[in-house]
């Protein structure tokens, strides 16, 4: 089926070719086509111009977008959205002045999670799941990864990455999952990390190799969670299996987690909060993506990643949500836009580039969604009458989506 798309005020991230990210002063380019037309046919972009020149088209659809704009989906590269139940409690904690690190010192924060959750069904923890994704796609993400981490035993991590799985064949977005066993120490094991890393690498990695559960692996490499010694450990112990490393690093503190990470590959480094000249220094000449959640930091009231220092440094930036029940409840991409632009002096433009094209490289999916480019999934949302893409960044509060389409197809 051919759906043709005409009248559009402002066809938004047009690349003709298939570029992997932008980087540095490239982020500032943002290429449109203004009173433009866009074809779809099936699940795939098969064309798109200005009006001026619209071929002649019979029996196809039509939708006109006069006044409106299209955009390509969000590509939220770092989530936790499976998860049990919510701890709304550790929010009132920390407005009457606890920090974080005191909330997961009396038995919250990740532990907390990770208690619900290995009380939780699989089939329930599924549905609540559910409902998490589809409220992301109708925000206008379509794209996005999925950590586990919130289960912290065997079993519980392997019922996280299950569900993940069930949502990758009954949602027909790219779903990517990433196994986050190293995401706290269990209770039982806080004198004894020794044998919480072997049981992540000796019993976890097999079986979720085994049952080819995820695409990376995860480590919240950081001060009072896993070393640097321990992340290494890890990051080795899963190439052996193929898992790709996407290293949560310098959220509270920089303790050369970055460089580990560089060293050994990783796709990239995510919430880097925290930044010295020399976390930068290492990022120039690697392939390793810079992810900020600048959401979390509006949340928790910590510092924001330092965009305009790595776009300076001539680097990528991408822009995602972190989902998840304790540092960022929402998976509101047009949020994490408007912030980053806000609250990180990034430019709609260098904003949008870091939601779209370099969200989708840091979950290998850079060929598949991220932009308007021939070949590509038909996944974009068409926005309401707003007078300019800026707008969007600009009216925060507001839902200026008015429909979004994956695989062609309006959800």
């Amino acid at each position: 089926m051919t759906t043709v798309l005409i009248n559009i005020k402002e066809l938004i991230q047009v690349r003709d070719t298939h570029i992997q990210k932008v980087s540095g002063k490239d982020m500032a380019t943002l290429p449109t086509i203004k009173n433009a037309f866009l074809v779809i046919e099936n699940d795939r972009i098969m064309g798109y111009g200005s009006m001026d020149n619209i071929p002649s088209f019979s029996s196809v659809k039509t939708i006109d977008c006069t006044g409106k704009m299209v955009f390509p989906t969000w590509c939220d590269s770092h989530t936790h959205i499976v998860y049990a139940g919510n701890r709304e409690q550790e929010f009132v904690d920390r407005i009457n002045g606890l920090t974080y690190e005191e909330i997961a010192n009396r038995g919250g924060g990740i532990l907390n999670s990770a208690k619900k959750l290995q009380e939780t069904s699989e089939d329930e923890l599924y549905q609540q799941s559910r409902k998490r994704l589809e409220e992301i796609q109708q925000l206008g993400t379509g794209a996005v990864e999925i950590k586990s981490g919130y289960g912290l035993t065997v079993a519980a991590e392997l019922k996280i990455l299950r569900v993940i799985k069930r949502l990758q064949e009954n949602y027909h977005i790219p779903i990517k999952a990433t196994f986050l066993g190293a995401h706290a120490f269990p209770k039982a094991y806080k004198e004894n990390q020794e044998a919480y890393i072997n049981l992540v690498i000796e019993e976890m990695l097999p079986k979720v190799a085994e049952e080819r559960l995820a695409d990376f692996v995860d480590v919240f490499c950081e001060t009072g969670y896993f070393s640097v010694a321990q992340t290494e450990r890890i990051m080795e112990a899963a190439k052996q299996y193929g898992l790709q490393p996407k290293i949560h690093v310098n959220q509270f503190t920089s303790i050369g987690g970055l460089q580990a990470s560089v060293q050994h590959g990783a796709l990239s480094v995510d919430h880097l909060e925290i930044m010295k000249p020399e976390d930068i220094e290492a990022l120039k000449g690697s392939e390793t993506m810079p992810v900020a959640l600048p959401s979390c930091s509006y949340f928790l009231s910590i510092p924001y990643t330092p965009a305009r220092e790595l776009i300076e440094a001539g680097l990528p930036v991408a822009l995602a949500t972190d989902f998840n029940p304790g540092s960022t409840p929402s998976g509101n991409m047009n949020f994490v836009v408007a912030t980053a632009c806000i609250k990180m002096k990034m430019t709609p433009e260098e904003a949008i580039n870091a939601a779209t094209i370099n969200g989708a490289y840091a979950m290998n999916l850079s060929n598949e969604v991220g932009s308007i480019t021939k070949g590509k999934k038909a996944n974009f949302f068409i926005t309401k009458e707003i007078p300019s893409y800026g707008f969007l960044p600009y009216s925060f509060g507001s839902n200026v989506i008015d429909s979004v389409f994956i695989n062609g197809k309006q959800i």
